[in-house]
């Protein structure tokens, strides 16, 4: 029954002190946000930590959540600030980003007529993108948000979007192909 129930209902309900149906948007994204923050680079521990933190932020900032804004950009845009929060505070520590080992073992695995190989060039011609890229990438992609939903997110129109998209996916094919 929760399930036909829009998020933006239940953010509502959340956001007028009804803290219970947090559950329900816990449910329905802390897989995606997990693993938007694993492909974003973070160790497993980190990706939990950050989604466990994000539920947090969006119980801690429900009252700037804006009645009628799609919920799906309002906790994406979250889990980008906690993400930019960990790595600032990652490299005050000297740290570089650490980048995912490999994906394979991390995420649901699906048969078809690739061979590992291939996974594993992608994954290093991925690796190899810029920040800004491989986020781009990983909200549509990964994430399936629409573009304007992204838009939402990163606050640039949806045609910069695109064409962000359409380079990004043009860059991650010239480093796989150099590969071959």
């Amino acid at each position: 029954m929760t399930e036909t129930i829009p998020d933006e209902t239940v953010m509502l309900n959340i956001k007028n002190g009804n803290l219970a149906e947090m559950s329900v948007l816990f449910e329905r994204y802390h897989v995606r946000l997990f693993n938007f923050f694993l492909k974003m680079g973070l160790s497993r521990d980190t990706s939990q930590d950050l989604t466990q933190n994000l539920f947090y932020r969006m119980i801690k900032y429900r009252h700037s959540y804006k009645n009628g804004n799609p919920v799906k950009a309002w906790i994406y845009q979250i889990a980008r600030n906690l993400h930019a929060d960990f790595c600032r505070k990652q490299r005050k520590d000297d740290e570089l980003f650490k980048l995912t080992e490999t994906f394979s073992g991390d995420l649901a695995e699906e048969t078809g007529d690739y061979i590992e190989e291939d996974f594993e060039r992608l994954s290093r011609a991925f690796s190899e993108l810029g920040d800004a890229q491989k986020e781009i990438i990983i909200l549509s992609r990964y994430q399936g948000l629409k573009y304007s939903e992204i838009s939402l997110i990163i606050n640039q129109s949806v045609p910069a979007i695109k064409v962000a998209m359409h380079r990004a996916i043009k860059q991650l094919r010239n480093i796989y192909m150099k590969q071959l």
